[in-house]
């Protein structure tokens, strides 16, 4: 299928089907007038004796030079020069595509003053494979992702490196391999393409389409350990939960309750001794509903901000030509920052539920899971793994969007950091979706030494799990393992294996 850009209605699962499965994106034809009346009203400028930012302006704090009007084509391939100065690693591919794609979403929109021309060649790229390398690091984020986007626009016009069927090479060559013209920038051009917050975006929406499927797996994992520890289910009744409605924890009470479903090990202990679980398992709607009403929250503003128009200046259909600060990246510094704090909880709960299978005194299960302990360590240090990067995410959950450094000699004021925040939690993601697989495979090996079924999703995802991965009966190295587990959760095998058998989990 092809996904139909408008400007106005790219969701996040369309993100992911282009970024991630390469599907075709096409501009909506019916757009295009828009587009091409924004540009005559930038020749309009031009052709006139009006001052507009970023037309015939410098930029920053030079925004009070004058340009000469045979010298603005010149100022745009400057401004796209001086501003590609990133370091660091070169992008994802996912993340570039998603920019690729987010960048031509907005200027789709027909506020930017930009030539159809430069659109379709963002999508000429786009759909041939041609992937600039772009660093990760040099973005504040305020006039939006400058440094990031200027990467990308030199490979716009045939300069620069990019990716090209699956090889680094000088972006001229990458875009003729791919038999895609370069472009020549005319004015406003260059500003256009570098004004905008696609860089914090694109990890943005990838970082929600994956933490979506990890939420999930964190409850599915949940569920197990639940079972395997001999925990009950009464903390999920559906009336405790609907006198204090909040949707997340409603939702996730349900899910844990359709999960262990049909439980003989929960119904064999039901009169015993115990009266209650410890947090980490009892309060898990209460903890894992509230990440799930955050990314909620942080899905909202990010689909608003991938529609958006968000470069300076914008053009309006009464010719009016008006500078502003949509480039600013605060609504995403601060959504990704809580996606941070939010995420880091499943790991926190995930890590905390691992150690307890292990604890002989707490779970009643062999010491660290191993029938032989002090010959065999079973999951000892698999544990400590997951105590690390749980510490890990302590420091990277830092808030990004606190600080704020002035930039261009003060005319840039307060920055967003909001790249910085998007990075870390897309790091924060990795080390929990590394957490979760390790307590999935604990707890399935808990399991291992009940002689019960579990609930009937406990019991497809445990299936699952030992179809991939084979009992601990001797020390082994678990890395392998872990990965296996891993690939479970970030391909989405259990959530849809499981949601097959109990229906969907919200």
């Amino acid at each position: 299928m092809t996904v139909l850009i408008d400007g106005k209605s790219l969701s996040i699962k369309q993100v992911h089907k282009v970024s991630r499965l390469n599907e075709k994106v096409k501009l909506n034809e019916q757009y295009i007038p828009n587009i091409i009346s924004s540009r005559e009203k930038i020749d309009d400028v031009l052709n006139g004796s009006e001052t507009v930012y970023g037309v015939n302006t410098g930029f920053g704090d030079l925004a009070n030079v004058t340009i000469d009007k045979n010298k603005t084509e010149e100022l745009q391939k400057n401004l796209v020069h001086s501003h590609a100065s990133g370091v660091g690693e070169p992008l994802d591919e996912d993340v570039v595509r998603g920019i690729l794609l987010l960048r031509a979403n907005t200027l789709s929109k027909g506020y930017s003053g930009v030539r159809f021309k430069v659109i379709k060649t963002l999508l000429k790229m786009l759909n041939e494979g041609v992937h600039p390398v772009i660093p990760c690091q040099g973005s504040v984020g305020a006039s939006g992702d400058l440094a990031p986007l200027a990467h990308l626009s030199l490979v716009l016009i045939g300069e620069g490196e990019a990716y090209y069927d699956g090889e680094k090479m000088e972006g001229s060559l990458a875009m003729k391999e791919a038999g895609i013209e370069p472009i020549s920038l005319k004015a406003k051009e260059g500003l256009a393409l570098l004004n905008g917050t696609q860089m914090m975006t694109s990890i943005a929406a990838l970082a929600l389409h994956d933490a979506e499927i990890l939420l999930k797996s964190a409850q599915i994992a949940g569920a197990m350990s639940l079972e395997a520890l001999k925990g009950t289910s009464k903390a999920f009744d559906k009336r405790i939960h609907e006198v204090r409605p909040h949707p997340g924890q409603i939702s996730c009470a349900k899910n844990l309750r359709k999960l262990t479903m049909g439980s003989e090990i929960m119904d064999s202990h039901k009169d015993c001794e115990k009266v209650q679980d410890p947090y980490t398992l009892r309060c898990m709607p209460q903890v894992y509903g509230a990440v799930k009403d955050s990314l909620d929250h942080i899905k909202r503003i990010v689909n608003i901000e991938m529609n958006s128009a968000n470069d300076n200046p914008l053009v309006f259909s009464n010719g009016e030509v008006i500078s502003g600060g949509n480039f600013h990246g605060q609504p995403i510094a601060f959504a990704m920052d809580l996606f941070s704090m939010a995420i880091s909880e499943i790991g926190d709960i995930s890590e905390r539920t691992t150690d307890k299978l292990l604890d002989h005194d707490e779970s009643g299960l062999p010491p660290f899971l191993t029938k032989e302990p002090g010959l065999n360590s079973g999951f000892m240090i698999a544990q400590y793994t997951a105590a690390s990067l749980v510490s890990e995410n302590k420091v990277l959950a830092h808030p990004a969007s606190v600080d704020s450094i002035p930039t261009s000699v003060g005319q840039e004021d307060h920055v967003s950091m909001g790249s910085i925040a998007a990075r870390q939690a897309i790091d924060i993601l990795r080390n929990v979706e590394h957490v979760v697989a390790i307590e999935l495979i604990a707890s399935a090996q808990g399991l291992d030494y009940i002689d019960m079924d579990p609930g009937k999703g406990v019991k497809t995802a445990y299936n699952l799990i030992r179809e991939h991965v084979e009992p601990l009966a001797e020390d082994r190295p678990l890395t392998p393992d872990i990965k296996r587990s891993l690939k479970l959760i970030k391909d989405g095998i259990l959530v849809k294996r499981v949601e097959e058998e109990v229906g969907t989990l919200y």
